[in-house]
């Protein structure tokens, strides 16, 4: 039998969409609930998807350490981080892809993550069903944002540290929005998540969707 790379992430199940939507305890969830293996994106890109960075960087005779926070929180407007951010997601895919290769199972993989873009996903798996994006509300993202320890955490080493904040958090919104535009015009499933539903909910609606793949 040959080895094909992109076995598991063409049979796998993608969460995407916004930030502080609710998308690592919904694949959580619907792991347990399933027998499913979760990939959670976060974890990968903050760990061994960073050491990669740093060799890129290396190669490319930058600094390992990465640009000055300031130059990247706290001078560069929201519009401008969000493009920056949206520019980067094709590379660091190709990393859950390496990620998902070496992963051989005989359920499927439910993966989850802001970096799973639509249209990306889109050209690797069977059917565009194979996923949703979940958005908060206005009123759930402000709600979020205002309680969630890692939407509040503020950045080290910059200057004015609220006028980061606030970039960050508009950057994000913009983001969520182009993965929203992206979905809907790919076809792919949008949730609107606000707070009315708790995750237990929310994960039946989206086993419902994915019903014909558990």
């Amino acid at each position: 039998m040959d080895f094909d790379p992109l076995a598991t992430a063409r049979r796998a199940l993608w969460i995407g969409g916004a930030q502080w939507a609710g998308k690592t305890t919904l694949a959580v969830t619907l792991a347990l609930r399933y027998g499913l293996t979760a990939y959670l994106y976060d974890r990968h890109d903050a760990r061994g998807h960073e050491d990669r960075r740093v060799a890129e960087r290396i190669r490319r005779g930058k600094p390992p350490t990465g640009p000055d926070p300031d130059a990247v929180w706290v001078h560069t407007d929201p519009e401008k981080m969000a493009a920056e951010t949206l520019a980067g997601f094709p590379r660091r895919f190709e990393w859950v892809l390496d990620d998902l290769s070496a992963l051989v199972t005989g359920r499927r993989v439910v993966a989850e993550g802001w970096g799973l873009r639509p249209e990306l996903v889109a050209a690797v798996v069977e059917s565009t069903g194979q996923m949703v994006v979940l958005v908060p509300t206005p009123e759930f993202r402000a709600y979020q944002s205002g309680r969630l320890p890692r939407a509040t955490a503020r950045h080290p080493g910059v200057s004015e540290p609220e006028r980061a904040l606030r970039n960050r958090l508009a950057r994000d919104e913009l983001v969520a929005a182009d993965a929203v535009a992206r979905a809907r015009e790919l076809g792919v499933r949008v949730i609107e998540v606000d707070g009315g539903r708790d995750a237990e909910a929310v994960a039946g609606l989206v086993a419902r969707h994915f019903a014909a793949y558990l």
